[in-house]
């Protein structure tokens, strides 16, 4: 079972603070890189693993989905997104995502943002999602990227001229890292770059396109704190396909 962090009454009440909780998509501001990876989503049954508030699935229903099933490990989770969603054709279920079982050639699309990395199986359920997904589907992803990752209590550092600086610790050792984040003891898992790759490809899937966000200068100009995000890849997005 995945560590349900987000049941942590602490860790809640500091997570729900965040831009991209209060805002919405608009407070992520990686989601316009995201759009340009999405597929046309006109009639689409989608399935979001990781849904959280439920703020792509409501928008993947008002631009053309036919249905939209988002699952998380979090009841807080779930219970805010059931508030904010008065969509019949969205529906949200607590599920823990190292375990879930899923239908076969049931979905047209899957979706997941910010939660893979929480997994230690995630063999298993690229596997999964491979067999759940209809052929010619796409499978598109957030996770923290590897190098992120890889600092287990990422901070700044200066190097001997005054320049900031990021660790990078350990990034060949795979497996659970820990961090304080809200609360103290979050657990994730750390894989290289070529292990996730090679994950999705041994599950079946294509490798579609690969992006490291960095801000825009745009983005920067309108907020400048996203300025230390040009000084190391924070978040990896991945298209897959199933042919």
């Amino acid at each position: 079972m995945a560590q349900n962090i987000y049941d942590n009454t602490e860790f809640f009440a500091g997570y729900s603070q965040l831009p991209r909780q209060v805002y919405g998509l608009d407070g992520a501001p990686e989601w316009p890189l995201i759009q340009t990876m999405l597929p046309d989503l006109t009639n689409k049954n989608i399935i979001d693993l990781g849904c959280g508030f439920g703020w792509a699935s409501r928008w993947m229903r008002a631009n053309g989905a036919a249905s939209v099933l988002g699952l998380d490990i979090s009841e807080n989770m779930i219970n805010r997104a059931r508030e904010l969603t008065s969509d019949p054709e969205i529906e949200y279920n607590i599920t823990d995502l190292e375990t879930v079982s899923l239908p076969v050639n049931a979905y047209d699309f899957a979706y997941s943002a910010l939660a893979l990395h929480y997994l230690r199986d995630l063999d298993r359920l690229a596997r999964m999602v491979h067999s759940a997904l209809k052929p010619n589907s796409d499978f598109v992803f957030i996770v923290e990227h590897p190098i992120y990752m890889a600092a287990s209590n990422p901070q700044w550092l200066l190097d001997h001229d005054g320049r900031k600086t990021w660790p990078v610790n350990g990034y060949s050792i795979e497996g659970q890292r820990q961090t304080d984040w809200f609360a103290k003891g979050v657990i994730k898992y750390h894989r290289t770059l070529a292990s996730m790759i090679n994950i999705l490809i041994k599950s079946g899937f294509n490798i579609a396109r690969i992006e490291e966000y960095a801000p825009t200068q745009e983005q920067l100009e309108n907020m400048p704190y996203l300025a230390e995000e040009l000084e190391r890849p924070m978040m990896l997005l991945v298209s897959a396909h199933k042919a």
